[in-house]
């Protein structure tokens, strides 16, 4: 199953309120289950992360991380990941590794896989 972005401000206002949520030293992640048929998540990087540079890469390694376990995911799920002060200094394992965590804690894949 293909995902998709989430950009409208609405969505990512009913994730922040009505969503499950974990956070880490890396990754804060929201999750809620959806009607959709798809997965669909949002990136959010504020400037407290740091400049231009290093917001796209905390983007990017946020984004490699979900796509390496995207596969995993029970059903349809909307997804928000807000990335910390270390996310763009941390390789994507480590981020990987924190986004399987909370993944396991919201339910959203199976405690058995791996």
């Amino acid at each position: 199953m293909k995902s998709q972005t989430l950009k409208e401000n609405k969505d990512f206002r009913r994730l922040y309120y009505r969503g499950k949520s974990a956070a880490g030293d890396v990754l804060v992640t929201y999750a809620m289950k959806s009607r959709r048929n798809e997965i669909r998540y949002g990136i959010t990087t504020s400037k407290k992360i740091g400049k231009a540079v290093q917001r796209n890469r905390a983007r990017r390694v946020i984004r490699a991380a979900f796509a390496s376990l995207e596969g995993e995911v029970n059903g349809s799920w909307d997804f928000i990941f807000v990335a910390r002060g270390k996310t763009s200094r941390v390789k994507m394992p480590v981020v990987l590794n924190q986004m399987q965590k909370q993944f396991k804690e919201l339910g959203v894949i199976n405690e058995d896989d791996n």
